[in-house]
C-alpha cells in the first residue's frame, strides 16, 4: 500500500489531546485505555493477551509487523487489544514460518490500527499525565462525536472485565493418567501458563470466572492456580471467596497477575490503579529470597498495597520491582501460599522466573507429604 492512498486517522485522549496518524486500511473507531508496551518483539503474543482486553495499545518498538504471524504464537482464541498505535507499520514481513502478514490478521479480527504516529511524544504525554481512556478513528473530521463516544467509555477503574475473557465452560489441558491435577481459575489465563503447567506432568482443568471452591474441588486437584486477566480485582468478589477457602484449608495456591492481586485482596490487602502500569518484556525484579536479579515481563495496571502486605502479620514481600519500588510478589508465611505480580511463562529470551512453576510443583508435592 502506497503511503500517500493512506487514510487520515487520529488518536483522541480523554484530555482532549490529539495525535495524528494514517489508518493501515482498516477504517472505523476503537476505544479503550491507553496504554504502552516497551517490547522489542512479542507483539503477536501481546495482542492476543485476555490482560489487554479493552485497552489501546501503544507500542514503542518503531517497527511493527515487519516478522508477520504464526498460529502458534497466541495466547489465547484472538486478538484481545481494542486497537494499536504504532510508529511504523510493515505491510510486508520476511520470516520462514509465518502464516502471513499482520494486515491481513487485523482483517480478518476487524481490529482498527493507525500508524505513523508520533509515538515517542505520545508515550512521553502518557508517562507525564497518566493512564486515561482515548479513542481511535478514521474520523478525524468528526472531532466532536469522538470526544462524546470517549466521554460515555467507562473507566478502567472498578471495571470488571474476567467475564469477558473466561472460558465459558470448563476444559482439560495435558494428560489425564498425569499424577499431579490442578484446578485453575480462568480470570483471563494465558495459553503459555498452561503450556508450562504440562510440561511439568500436570493435568490441568480450566474453570470458568464464576466457578466456586466447590466447582474446583470436585475435580480433585493437588493445587489450585488463578490466572492473570483484565480491569481491576476488586470487583472479582467470587475469585476472592474462592482464594480465601483455599486458603482457610491450607491447600497449594498459585497467582500471577490479577491473580496475585486476588490473593492480596483475600488477605485484606487492599490494590491501586497505578499512574502507569508496567508493561514490557525487561523489567527488574529482586527476588528478596534469594537475593538475584530477574527480568520479567510485566503487564499490569494495578498493583497491591506495599504498605499494607508490610503490615500483614501472615504476608512475607519475596519479590520487589527495582525500577519503583511496587511489589512483585507475595507468600503466606503459614500456608501453602504464593503469587507474583508479573509473568514467568512469559520468558522473553532469559527464562529467570521459570522456577515459580516448580516452586508450584514442590508445594503441591509438599501438601501431599503433609496429608499423608
Amino acid at each position: 500500500m502506497k503511503y500517500q492512498t493512506r487514510k487520515k486517522a487520529l488518536v483522541l485522549l480523554a484530555d482532549g489531546t490529539i495525535f495524528y496518524g494514517k489508518s493501515v486500511g482498516i477504517e472505523g473507531t476503537a476505544t479503550g485505555e491507553i496504554c504502552f508496551n516497551t517490547g522489542m518483539t512479542g507483539y503477536q503474543e501481546i495482542f492476543t493477551d485476555p490482560s489487554y482486553f479493552g485497552q489501546l495499545m501503544v507500542t514503542t518498538n518503531a517497527h511493527i509487523g515487519n516478522y508477520g504471524v504464526n498460529n502458534e504464537e497466541v495466547e489465547s482464541d484472538g486478538i484481545k487489544i481494542s486497537g494499536l498505535i504504532c510508529r511504523n507499520f510493515s505491510f510486508t514481513h520476511s520470516r520462514v514460518d509465518s502464516d502471513g502478514n499482520l494486515k491481513d490478521w487485523f482483517k480478518e479480527h476487524n481490529l482498527v490500527a493507525i500508524s505513523d504516529v508520533d509515538t515517542r511524544a505520545l508515550v512521553a504525554y502518557i508517562r507525564d499525565n497518566g493512564a486515561m481512556n482515548a479513542i481511535i478513528s478514521t474520523d478525524v473530521e468528526n472531532i466532536d462525536n469522538l470526544k462524546s463516544l470517549l466521554s460515555e467509555v467507562p473507566s478502567m477503574e472498578g471495571l470488571e472485565l474476567a467475564s469477558k475473557v473466561s472460558t465459558k465452560d470448563p476444559y482439560f489441558v495435558g494428560d489425564e493418567n498425569s499424577s499431579i491435577k490442578i484446578s485453575a481459575l480462568d480470570i483471563g489465563i494465558k495459553k503459555n501458563i498452561l503450556r508450562n503447567f504440562v510440561k511439568r506432568g500436570a493435568y490441568v482443568k480450566v474453570f470458568p470466572f464464576d466457578s466456586t471452591f466447590e466447582e474446583l474441588e470436585s475435580f480433585k486437584p493437588d493445587g489450585y492456580f488463578i490466572s492473570n486477566g483484565p480491569g481491576d480485582p476488586e470487583p472479582l468478589i467470587g475469585a476472592q471467596e474462592v482464594a480465601k477457602e483455599i486458603i482457610k484449608r491450607n491447600l497449594p495456591l498459585f497467582g500471577i497477575c490479577l491473580g496475585h492481586q486476588v490473593i492480596a485482596l483475600a488477605n485484606g490487602i487492599s490494590t491501586y490503579k497505578m499512574h502507569n502500569g508496567h508493561r514490557g518484556i525487561n523489567h527488574p525484579v529482586k527476588n528478596l529470597l534469594t537475593g538475584k536479579g530477574e527480568i520479567t515481563s510485566q503487564n499490569h495496571g494495578f498493583a497491591i498495597n506495599r504498605d499494607e502486605a508490610e503490615a500483614n502479620e501472615d504476608i512475607e514481600i519475596t519479590h520487589v520491582h527495582l525500577n519503583d519500588h511496587t511489589v512483585a510478589g507475595i507468600r503466606m508465611k503459614n500456608k501453602n501460599v504464593f503469587s507474583v505480580q508479573y509473568h514467568p511463562e512469559a520468558s522473553p529470551g532469559p527464562h529467570d522466573s521459570e522456577y515459580l512453576f516448580d516452586q508450584f510443583i514442590s508445594n503441591i508435592e509438599q501438601g501431599r507429604n503433609v496429608l499423608s
